[in-house]
C-alpha cells in the first residue's frame, strides 16, 4: 500500500520524495543516477529474480498494445529510460524493417550497457542511443511516431514535467505508453507483495550486485509512486486523450495509455 510521506516544512517547498526520504530538487537526481550506475551491468538479471520472471510477460503485453507495424512503413519510436535496451530490442523484433526506436536514459551506465547489447545483436542500425532527461528531451516538436517508458516514471524528479516532454515530442496520433509499478487492489495480496518486496527484494539485491540499498530505494519509489487512477489523471493533465489503462497481476503493475491528437 502507498505510504503517506511526511509534510515539508514551509520554507523547503523544493523537497522532493527519494524513497520514504525528503531531498531537495537538486539531490534526488543524482542520487538517481548513482543507484543505477551501481545496477546496471545487473538490471535485468534483477528483474528476472525479483519478479519470478513476469516482467518479460509485462513487457510482451507492452509492446502488443504498442502494435508497432509489420510491414513497410516507418515508424519512429523513443524509448524513454530504456538504457539497457530491453523494451527498444522487444519492439524492433515486433515491428517491420522500417521501424527505428531512439533510447533515452539519463544514466550514462545504462545506455554504454544497451548500446553494448544492441551491438551484439546487430540492432545498431535500427536503435540509437542517448543519455538524456525526460523532463527534457533534446527532440524536435512532433518527432516521434509512438513514446513509452518502463518502470522509469517513477524516478523522475517532476512526473509532470515528463509528461509534457512526452506530448510534446510526439506526432498528432501519436501512442504513449508507461509501464510502472502500481497499486494492488486484490485483498491479502498487498500486505504478502509488501512483505515479499521490503524483505526479499534488496536481500536478492545485495547478493547478485552486492549492495542491497539501491533495491531498497526501488521498492521505496514504488510505494510513494501515484495510484493508477491519480496517474490517469496527470496524463490527461498533460494534454493526452483517451487515457486508459489496464492492471496485471493484480494491479502490481500497470499500464498506461493515452494518444496525443
Amino acid at each position: 500500500m502507498a505510504r503517506v510521506l511526511p509534510m515539508t516544512d514551509k520554507n523547503d517547498e523544493q523537497d522532493v520524495a527519494f524513497g520514504f526520504r525528503r531531498v531537495s530538487e537538486d539531490q534526488k537526481q543524482g542520487l538517481v543516477n548513482e543507484v543505477f550506475s551501481k545496477v546496471a551491468e545487473r538490471y535485468d538479471q534483477m528483474n528476472d529474480l525479483m519478479s519470478g520472471g513476469l516482467h518479460r510477460l509485462w513487457k510482451d503485453d507492452f509492446v502488443a498494445l504498442l502494435n508497432p507495424p509489420r510491414g513497410q512503413a516507418s515508424f519512429n519510436h523513443l524509448d524513454v529510460a530504456g538504457g539497457t535496451g530491453d523494451i527498444a530490442f522487444r519492439i524492433l523484433r515486433a515491428g517491420g524493417p522500417n521501424v527505428r526506436v531512439t533510447v533515452a536514459d539519463i544514466s550514462p551506465e545504462m545506455v554504454a550497457e544497451g548500446r553494448k547489447r544492441a551491438e551484439a545483436e546487430g540492432l545498431l542500425g535500427r536503435c540509437g542511443f542517448t543519455v538524456g532527461n525526460a523532463e527534457t528531451l533534446a527532440f524536435p516538436d512532433k518527432s516521434f511516431d509512438g513514446y513509452t517508458i518502463a518502470f522509469g516514471i517513477r524516478n523522475v524528479t517532476h512526473i509532470d514535467r515528463a509528461l509534457r516532454e512526452a506530448y510534446r515530442v510526439l506526432k498528432p496520433g501519436g501512442h504513449f505508453l508507461c509501464l510502472e509499478f502500481s497499486q494492488v487492489d486484490v485483498p491479502l495480496m498487498d500486505k504478502i507483495y509488501d512483505a515479499y518486496s521490503f524483505t526479499a527484494v534488496p536481500a536478492i539485491g545485495k547478493v547478485v550486485t552486492g549492495d542491497g540499498h539501491p533495491y531498497r530505494y526501488l521498492v521505496e519509489s514504488i510505494r510513494t509512486f501515484p495510484k493508477q487512477d491519480d496517474f490517469k489523471a496527470m496524463i490527461e493533465d498533460a494534454g493526452f486523450a483517451n487515457v486508459s489503462y489496464r492492471n496485471l497481476t493484480g494491479g502490481v503493475v500497470a499500464i498506461h495509455s493515452g494518444w496525443r491528437i
